[in-house]
């Protein structure tokens, strides 16, 4: 029997990473602070995991001013759709094998 938990995204099992991308993966674009009253985490935590998210190629960031202030946003890529989709997909074999 083959092991399920071997298909899981090593980048999406923290669930700040997987919380970030299932909002990602709703929405066309979310903005940092948006992102983190969502979530309900510091600057720094979701800056974090947005690094390693976008080195995974998994997002893109995009920065602008918006009124003379900085504004950044994070957009989801086809990469990260796809990684995500696997991810949850493993998940359901996880528990689907439990039962």
């Amino acid at each position: 029997m083959k092991n399920p938990f071997e298909n899981l995204d090593k980048a999406l099992e923290h669930r700040v990473r997987l919380q970030i991308m299932s909002v990602l993966v709703t929405h066309d674009g979310f903005e940092f602070n948006a992102l983190k009253e969502v979530l309900n985490i510091t600057d720094g935590n979701l800056a974090s995991h947005i690094k390693a998210l976008e080195r995974e190629k998994y997002l893109t960031v995009s920065k602008s001013f918006v009124e003379k202030k900085p504004n950044t946003k994070y957009k989801i890529t086809e990469r990260g759709r796809t990684a995500f989709k696997k991810h949850l997909d493993a998940l359901e074999a996880v528990v689907k094998q439990q039962k």
